[in-house]
Formats: structure tokens, sequence, C-alpha cells
């Protein structure tokens, strides 16, 4: 059997009011490489499973025997899959008839585009960006580009810090050689510890605008649920300390601190201080373990002195609007 090119692997918990139109638009794909679809089911209880092999007989399901998180299913999807360009897609998107075709062009165009990732808009409102790729700022956060904005105001495809997990393509190789996701982040932030860590060894993420994406935005996951702040508190500190260079780490420890202060300030006023908090001791007790990832992410960094580049400096603009 021919191997196809591309491997598009779609995770799916409990997600089967999304599945049908986002299979549905993967199916109806224009002018791409040869790919196969991979849906990795989260041992969901709402049918899904049976979804898929009803509906959907020439999607490969890969079903787990628990919920392993975003990281590790998708591991598990990786690990399953053909394609020499992997894509990962959240189950609440529907994606443009050239999609795929868009992000593999932007990919294969020059040198210096290992990981692709695409113009994400809001399901309900195309002209709203939900996000343009991650930006990170050297205070030690992420943030997603052009949260909120115009969509037309992001219709330039440029190099950005890193790639969305809701939609984005990635050499094969690359992500073999960085070990693919933290499986310790279940969810939450381990697209940006990718980007991270692939950045430190000189690989470079390109925003192809063109590639665009309705996202429901939070579908699967719920909008500022427990969980999410939860793991998105304690994943924020693990990839500050775990990725950040030894000279940029000393000189944004304050600028850290207050950064991370203005986050629980943040929670505590919208009812959502506990799993905040909870995230931050969690983040603390899992210190040791990430100090040991931090020596191996470290010492197989090539280009820590260039990985400043695209951070953005200031951040209480950016985290304020991406909070509204």
């Amino acid at each position: 059997m021919t191997s196809p090119d591309i491997s598009v692997i779609v995770l799916n918990y409990n997600g089967a009011a999304w599945l049908t139109p986002c299979l549905q638009a993967l199916a109806a794909q224009q002018d791409a490489p040869p790919f196969e679809t991979i849906v990795v089911d989260n041992a969901s209880r709402d049918g899904s499973a049976a979804l898929v092999r009803d509906r959907f007989s020439t999607v490969q399901l890969i079903e787990t025997d628990r919920n392993l998180g975003f990281a590790a299913g998708n591991n598990a999807g990786a690990r399953g899959a053909r394609g020499t360009c992997l894509v990962f897609l959240n189950n609440d998107t529907v994606v443009a008839s050239d999609w795929l075709a868009r992000l593999h062009a932007a990919l294969t165009a020059g040198p210096g585009r290992d990981l692709v990732t695409s113009r994400l808009v809001r399901m309900d409102d195309p002209a709203v960006v939900d996000s343009a790729g991650d930006g990170y700022v050297r205070a030690g956060g992420a943030y997603k580009r052009g949260s909120g904005r115009r969509a037309d105001d992001y219709s330039r495809s440029e190099e950005v810090f890193g790639a969305c997990g809701a939609a984005f393509m990635i050499r094969r190789a690359v992500f073999e050689e960085l070990g693919g996701f933290d499986e310790s982040f279940f969810m939450v932030y381990e697209d940006v510890d990718l980007s991270y860590r692939a950045r430190l060894r000189g690989y470079r993420c390109w925003y192809a605008a063109d590639a665009i994406v309705r996202h429901a935005v939070s579908g699967t996951l719920g909008r500022r649920s427990a969980a999410a702040v939860f793991h998105g508190q304690r994943n924020l500190e693990w990839t500050w300390i775990k990725n950040t260079p030894r000279r940029l780490l000393a000189r944004t420890l304050v600028s850290h601190v207050v950064y991370s202060t203005a986050g629980l300030l943040h929670y505590a006023r919208i009812g959502q201080l506990v799993p905040a908090a909870r995230g931050k001791f969690a983040a603390l007790s899992g210190l040791g373990r990430v100090l040991r990832a931090r020596r191996a992410v470290q010492s197989s960094a090539r280009a820590a002195d260039a990985v400043e580049v695209l951070m953005s400096r200031g951040w209480l603009a950016l985290k304020r609007a991406e909070k509204r």
C-alpha cells in the first residue's frame, strides 16, 4: 500500500456533535496531496467511535482505553500515522476546501518552514480571528495572535513564534526528533512547549494566512473550565522553566513573577482562583521532573541565542485583548 504524504490526526473526546462536519470538510479537500485521516478517540462515552465506524469508513480509528489528554492522545495518533507530514486538527473545526493544499504548499515553499500554522477564525463569525499562530512574551507566557481582531488584518503570511495546536502541520522527522508532545502536560500549552523546543533546535514556524479553519473555540474543552485553568497555569510555568535559556531566564525572572501574579489576580476576579492556584502549586510539586527535562532540552539546543527574536516584550495589552 502506498503511504500518503500527509496524515491528518483528529483527537476526539466526547465530541460526537462536532465530528461529522469536521470529517465531512476533510473528505471534501481539493488539490491536496494524498492524505489519510486518523481519528483518535480518547475513550469517549457519547458514541463517537461508533459514529466514525458507521459513517466514515475510510477514516482510520484509534480507540484508547482511557482519556489520555491532548498530548498523549495526539502522540498515539502520530505513532499510527504513515505520512511524512503530520497535521493536528481539533475536532471542533471546519476547514476550507483548499486548507490542506494551502498548508502543504506553505510547508514546502522553501527552507525554514518546519511547522505551519493556520488562520483560525471564529465558527460563529468568520470575520473575527481566533488565532493567527501563537505568540510568546519575554515574561514567559503565550498568547493567541490576533485573537478577537478582524480576520482581514491577518491576511499576510509570515514567520511566527509558534503553531496553534488546533490546526497545524509539522514535518514528521521534526516531530519525532522533538519526541512529540510532552505527555506530562496532559492538555493546554503542549503546542507552545513543542514550538519552543523546535525553535531551540533551530526550526521555524510559518503562519499560512490562506489556510483557513473555522473553529468553535474550546468547543470540546469548555471555555474557562476549571480543568483548562488548572492545566494552563501549571503548564505555563513548566514551559517557561523547561525551555527558557539560562541568560533569558535570569533577565526575565522578575517580570515573570509579575506576569504570573497578574494571571492569578485575573482568575480571582472571574471566580477561578482555586484551580489557578492549584495549577501553580502543581507546577512547584513537579519541579524536579521539569528541571531534569530542562537539562535535556537545553543540552540539545542549537539556536538558544536566536530564540528571543520573535518574542513580544509588552504583555499587558496582549493578554487583555485575548481575555476579552
